[in-house]
């Protein structure tokens, strides 16, 4: 009897536990929220009133659209203005505005319609300058236009700063690069724009914009491991933010060290930049939160000295900042289309090369270009050559690599 006793506990426990068991794969499964198949995002208030998040930020992932208003349609495209979520360098969550432009026509092509997502050279650090409201858009009949020709949609961010409160973190590289991601997120996460998730995604700019493809490239295989990226373009590249600023000290460009003087600060406050200046620079501090890329040859051939009591890049605070948004330490997944001016007086042509054999040295398909001419006119006779590559990475091409 005992012996019988014991063998029904044995028994029931093990029933127990088999109902436990079937309860737990029985029970409904709790799926993890789809940002794509959340409830449609609103639409935002018309005007300036559209670039002001609300506070505090709504709560969600990063790519996530706050609210969006169609744009003017022209004869062949449909437009998107967004607000979406996305992270500071310092990985604070920041709402973004920018613009998404989609062909009207049907998608003719392999798979799921193409997304490029642009990120835009300077513009200026002042809300006004945003590239969704900046007139005239140069890179649109240089590359914008082409793109959606071939049936593309193209995404295009105005980044951290530009539109939205808080100064634009000019040329840090975390904050721009998260900015050229999410805002292709928050393009397929739109149910307006039609546009899918999974399909190809590229990265292309110039100038300013080159460092946000570049910077997109690098965080991507990180930051947005689901993005099926195929391509990045980045063309006369900021690289190296230390050689940029020696270089344009005393220079025709010194106007864009000044933006980068100030945008840095912005990023990372303990920099301090106005501890650094004397009367002359404190007044521009002052005076040029708000300045436009047309203001910046203004301050041409004048000197960090003309605004400084010392030279605040040479600390080991600005110093340490400068490094850390030095390209080339997590080289890119994607091949990458890398091209600069051989007499480019604004960003070096040293230190794009470096960053060429840095992609070389850890395996990256590279194709490299140099254009003979300066900074706006490599801009120009570049453009043709970035569509053919951003063609053949869409299309599925092997890329090939001239290390």
């Amino acid at each position: 009897m005992t012996r019988f006793l014991r063998t029904w506990r044995g028994a029931g426990t093990l029933l127990a536990a088999l109902a436990l068991v079937a309860a737990t794969l029985l029970a409904p499964v709790v799926a993890r929220p789809d940002p794509a198949a959340a409830a449609p995002p609103p639409t935002g208030p018309s005007g300036d009133a559209f670039y002001t998040p609300p506070n505090p930020l709504p709560s969600g992932a990063d790519g996530d659209v706050i609210w969006w208003r169609q744009l003017p349609d022209d004869l062949i495209n449909k437009g998107y203005l967004l607000l979406y979520r996305s992270e500071s360098a310092l990985g604070a969550p920041v709402a973004v505005s920018g613009r998404v432009l989609v062909p009207k026509a049907a998608w003719r092509g392999p798979g799921v319609r193409p997304i490029v997502s642009v990120a835009s050279g300077t513009r200026g650090i002042g809300d006004g300058c945003a590239p969704s409201k900046w007139q005239p858009d140069y890179e649109k009949p240089l590359f914008i236009d082409a793109m959606l020709r071939r049936g593309w949609a193209v995404a295009i961010t105005d980044y951290e700063g530009l539109g939205t409160p808080g100064t634009h973190p000019y040329v840090v590289g975390r904050s721009e690069g998260r900015g050229v991601i999410d805002v292709v997120r928050a393009a397929t996460r739109l149910p307006a724009s039609g546009l899918r998730s999974g399909g190809p995604i590229a990265f292309a700019g110039y100038s300013q914009g080159g460092g946000g493809a570049a910077w997109a490239g690098e965080l991507a295989p990180t930051y947005a491991p689901e993005l099926n990226v195929v391509g990045i373009s980045a063309g006369g590249t900021p690289a190296d933010l230390d050689v940029v600023a020696k270089s344009l000290d005393g220079t025709l460009g010194f106007g864009f060290l000044l933006l980068a003087s100030l945008g840095l600060n912005a990023a990372y406050p303990e920099l301090n930049l106005p501890a650094y200046l004397n009367e002359k620079g404190k007044q521009l501090y002052a005076t040029q939160q708000g300045a436009c890329v047309d203001a910046v040859f203004g301050y041409a051939f004048q000197r960090i000295a003309d605004y400084t009591t010392s030279n605040p890049l040479s600390t080991p605070q600005w110093q340490a900042r400068l490094a850390e948004n030095k390209l080339g330490s997590a080289p890119p997944r994607a091949p990458v289309y890398l091209f600069h001016g051989t007499h480019d007086e604004i960003i070096p042509l040293s230190q794009a090369q470096t960053l060429r054999r840095q992609y070389c040295a850890a395996g990256v398909k590279v194709r490299w270009a140099t254009f003979v001419g300066e900074h706006v006119t490599t801009l120009v006779a570049s453009a043709p050559d970035v569509i053919g590559f951003l063609t053949d990475r869409f299309a599925g091409k092997p890329a090939t690599s001239n290390c």
